[in-house]
This record gives C-alpha cells, sequence and structure tokens, in this order.
C-alpha cells in the first residue's frame, strides 16, 4: 500500500518543522541533546533526580519526525523511573541531510521489503545500547538487565524487527517492546512477527486504518504471547506524537504497566486486562509461554470491548 505510507510520510514531514519550535515544559523531566556512541540522541531522565539502575527505554520516532516527537510520552517515561533514550535517525527531517537510497524507499510495495530496508535505524539502536557501559554519563545509570524498545510507526517497524521479526536484526537482551500504531505490512509476506521472542504491546487507533487493520487482521495473530493489542477510538496516526490530543492518559496508562510489568518485574496491574472508558479494544494473552516460533492459534486469547 505504497501511496497511504507516502501520505503519512509527508503528514508526518509537515509537523516535524513545527516540533522543532517546540520546547518542553518547565518542571517536566530533564531532557538533553548529545550524542551516544557516535548517534545524536535525546535522553530525558526523571526530574526527582534519581540516576541510578535506570531501566531504559530505546524510542524510534517516525519516519521524518523527531526525536522529541512524542515529548508527552518520553518525558512521563522518564519520571516513571526510566532512562528514556532517542537516536536521530538518518531519515529524520531534523537531520541536516536525508540520504537517499533504494533501501530508504518508504513507498516500496511492502512485498518487496527484506531486512536490509531501514536496516540502519537498528543499526543507530543497537550502536547506542552497545556504547552505554563505556559512558561515563550513563554506565551506573543505565542498567540494560531491564532494557525495553519502543517506537511509532516506522519506529514501531524498527523495533519489532530487532525483537526479532527480521531474525538478522535481533538484539540480545530485550525485555519488552511498545509498537505504536507500527508499519507491520513488511512482515506479512515473511510471517517475520511469528519470530518475536519478547513481550509485546501494540496501541493503534480506530482512525488509523492503514496501519491498524494488518495488525488486526494477522499482526496480533502471528505475534507470540505474551501480546497486547489496545485499540483507541479517536486515535489518528499522529495521537502517539504531541500533535495528538486524543486518548492520552490511556495510552500512557497501558504502556506504563507494561513496561513495568515485563521490564521492572512489577506485579502485573490489572489494567493490563481491562478495557478503561475510551478504549474501543482491548486483545491479551499473557498466558502462554515464549517460543521462538508460534503456529497460528486462538487459544488463550481474550477481548475486552468498552461498554457503551
Amino acid at each position: 500500500m505504497p501511496q497511504p505510507m507516502r501520505l503519512a510520510a509527508l503528514v508526518c514531514f509537515a509537523c516535524c518543522v513545527a516540533m522543532l519550535m517546540v520546547s518542553p515544559p518547565a518542571g517536566a523531566a530533564n531532557e538533553e541533546a548529545t550524542r551516544i556512541g557516535g548517534i545524536d540522541v535525546v535522553v530525558w531522565t526523571p526530574s526527582d533526580g534519581r540516576h541510578e539502575h535506570l531501566a531504559v527505554v530505546v524510542f524510534s520516532h517516525a519516519l521524518y519526525l523527531c526525536p522529541t516527537q512524542s515529548r508527552y510520552l518520553t518525558e512521563v517515561l522518564a519520571d516513571a523511573g526510566y532512562l528514556v533514550i532517542a537516536p536521530r535517525h538518518g531519515d529524520s527531517g531534523c537531520s541536516p541531510s536525508i540520504r537517499p537510497s533504494f533501501w530508504r524507499m518508504s513507498g516500496k510495495p511492502s512485498p518487496m521489503w527484506s531486512d536490509d530496508d531501514y536496516r540502519d535505524r537498528g543499526e543507530d539502536i543497537r550502536t547506542v545500547v552497545a556504547a552505554l557501559p563505556d559512558d561515563p554519563r550513563y554506565s551506573t545509570m543505565a542498567n540494560l538487565e531491564q532494557l525495553a524498545l519502543v517506537g511509532h510507526s516506522l519506529g514501531g517497524y524498527t523495533v519489532l524487527g530487532l525483537g526479532g521479526a527480521w531474525p538478522s536484526w535481533r538484539l540480545p537482551g530485550v525485555r519488552a517492546i511498545v509498537a505504536m500504531t507500527p508499519y507491520s505490512l513488511p512482515f506479512e509476506s515473511s510471517e517475520g512477527l511469528r519470530h518475536i521472542s519478547v513481550p509485546v504491546m501494540y496501541q493503534a487507533g480506530s482512525l488509523d486504518p492503514i496501519f491498524t487493520m494488518p495488525l488486526e487482521q494477522f499482526g496480533y495473530e502471528e505475534t507470540p504471547a505474551p501480546k497486547y493489542l489496545v485499540k483507541f477510538p479517536w486515535a489518528n496516526h499522529m495521537a502517539w506524537t504531541d500533535f495528538g490530543i486524543s486518548s492520552r492518559d490511556a495510552i500512557i496508562a497501558y504502556m506504563v504497566a507494561f513496561l513495568d510489568h515485563y521490564v521492572r518485574d512489577a506485579p502485573e496491574a490489572e489494567l493490563l486486562h481491562t478495557a478503561l472508558p475510551g478504549v474501543a479494544n482491548l486483545l491479551h494473552d499473557s498466558n502462554a509461554p515464549l517460543t521462538m516460533q508460534q503456529p497460528r492459534r486462538t487459544a488463550n486469547v481474550h477481548a475486552v470491548s468498552e461498554l457503551h
């Protein structure tokens, strides 16, 4: 579906310039633009001064957007006790230049995609994670035994690839993935989502059918458990950025509950089995053991819908 993908990319690009002009609100988590392992990144740390042994979240931005595209999420995650790091990928509209390449053609039909497409995004994250133990600023701050990946749109594609959807990308040590309205169509023909080896939460919106329908048609089913799919009724593709205004509280609540449980070993919150008011649908399968590959199945899958 190349045309919708191009359209989404153009919308993201149009928003990017405006995002550059937005400053973080006073009193929010500490934000710093820096470099880690030679990669330009933005880092958020808790505003209460906690700087020791923090669980790590690496955030992958959408095509043409910026590391700061979702401050409302990255700041809350930092103040929830996470070290949040967002690399600036080479396709970012905030980069000095966007390098053209056959492997950077977002409008290419999804069956033609392979693990070469946007591989550099995965390598950015791999490089940052590998550099943390030797970086004096973060060596004692970052607890890489508690590592999670979060991504939006093409960033969702990126983190799913690192979770095993592209087996050659697999990043060891990842404990959980949150894929927010990810571009998952490239994994349909390869059945790559069957190879994911960590718990996954998908978040999607009813007003974003191009990205939501593939998750409902094959993505959720083919992903091994533990897995969750939370669908928000008034969310479009930009709901997970600072330009979105719908469902923010619920988006944050499900994400933090999921990460706390699977990354920091907190007890599983009842929220992960409950549809909050304003949630269109919640699918979850948290009981089955993880496997590297899983046949198509429907057992132990639960759906919770909002009561109207």
